[in-house]
């Protein structure tokens, strides 16, 4: 690839970042904006002296979604966890030479599953726990299914909540979609493999690593699965391919619980309902959980 285009992406891709992390709300006790790079954590996020309560068991593990970090992924979330008493976890995956250290997410799948396992089994033995929950988005909320079906997770996870997630792929329009948001239009389409990234092209539901993963059922026994997804989303096409089926799944239409809630793929990530649903999810799981309708995410 020619050093132009190169830093063409590069900069693309920053800027995106930059553009959904001014969408965020930051925290009120947060003392700054976060900045745009890997290995930073989240507000509130990797106290690697915390211990679980009785009330909250299971250390919770925050997965970034593509083309992004888990700093500014989960500048919303993560806080809010953290101030309800929960053990807050979160990592940086699938960085390449391409992202410089800027971003993640867009590595080899099955690799960054790796880097998940590793970072659980971390987790675990840290805090003495016996499982975690896990909260993804976008290819956050699918790549953790590798970690649970192929890599032995199953075992050391309870529960598995995803926002938008990448389940079963996209079409060509939302991978289009995706790279248009990142700046990519023209050039990136067809050649991630060249420009070292692979997870572009596994997320197509056509591709023989998405088949390969959902061949086998979608659900593993013993965990259980909740879905967040929006109408909106033109990143997952079509949105119901976010949707999981099986035993213990619970999915989630964002629009049929606010029906004026008119947030994006990417705006979920700031979504006031559904971060209440995650709350309800990791908490008392009340059982047809209506959130207030306000605080809703951008139409991203």
């Amino acid at each position: 690839m020619k050093h132009g285009r190169f830093h063409r992406f590069t900069v693309a891709a920053a800027a995106a970042a930059a553009l959904l992390a001014g969408t965020a709300t930051v925290p009120a006790h947060a003392s700054a904006p976060t900045p745009l790079r890997t290995g930073l954590s989240p507000f509130g996020a990797n106290d690697w002296n915390c211990k679980p309560s009785a009330e909250h068991p299971a250390p919770v593990v925050l997965v970034h979604a593509t083309g992004t970090t888990a700093a500014l992924n989960w500048i919303n979330l993560s806080p809010m966890l953290a101030d309800a008493g929960y053990c807050v976890f979160a990592f940086d995956y699938g960085a390449t030479l391409l992202s410089l250290g800027l971003y993640g997410g867009i590595g080899d799948i099955p690799a960054s599953a790796r880097t998940m396992a590793d970072f659980v089994d971390r987790v675990l033995r840290t805090t003495g726990a016996e499982k975690v929950d896990v909260v993804g988005h976008s290819q956050g909320g699918m790549m953790p299914n590798y970690y649970l079906k192929r890599l032995g997770g199953a075992d050391k996870v309870r529960t598995l909540i995803g926002l938008s997630p990448s389940n079963h792929g996209t079409t060509s329009n939302g991978l289009g979609t995706l790279a248009e948001n990142l700046r990519l239009t023209g050039w990136v389409t067809g050649y991630f493999d060249l420009i070292q990234a692979p997870a572009f092209g596994q997320q197509s539901s056509e591709s023989p690593f998405m088949k390969s993963l959902f061949a086998d059922g979608d659900t593993v026994p013993g965990i259980r699965y909740v879905v967040i997804q929006t109408a909106h989303d033109k990143v997952i096409t079509p949105y119901t391919n976010a949707f999981l089926q099986g035993e213990n799944v619970t999915n989630i239409l964002i629009q049929d619980q606010c029906p004026g809630n008119p947030v994006g793929h990417i705006g979920m990530f700031a979504d006031g309902p559904t971060m209440q649903n995650v709350l309800n999810a990791l908490g008392p799981n009340v059982p047809n959980f209506q959130p207030a309708c306000t605080g809703y995410g951008p139409p991203l």
